[in-house]
């Protein structure tokens, strides 16, 4: 099984969030979209580095 560990930021809160998924893409914009937790607070998140394991 392959996935990825990723970090976002958003300069909005000034906060990073560390994550890991098999795609990195779609679990970026599930992060963007209106949903429920930490994530949730701030709609300018960004992929600040990711990498395959």
């Amino acid at each position: 099984m392959e996935y990825f560990v990723y970090i976002l930021y958003s300069q909005t809160l000034d906060k990073y969030y560390v994550g890991s998924t098999e795609d990195v893409s779609h679990r970026l914009r599930e992060h963007l979209w209106n949903h429920k937790g930490f994530t949730s607070r701030a709609k300018d998140w960004e992929l600040k580095y990711s990498e395959f394991f």
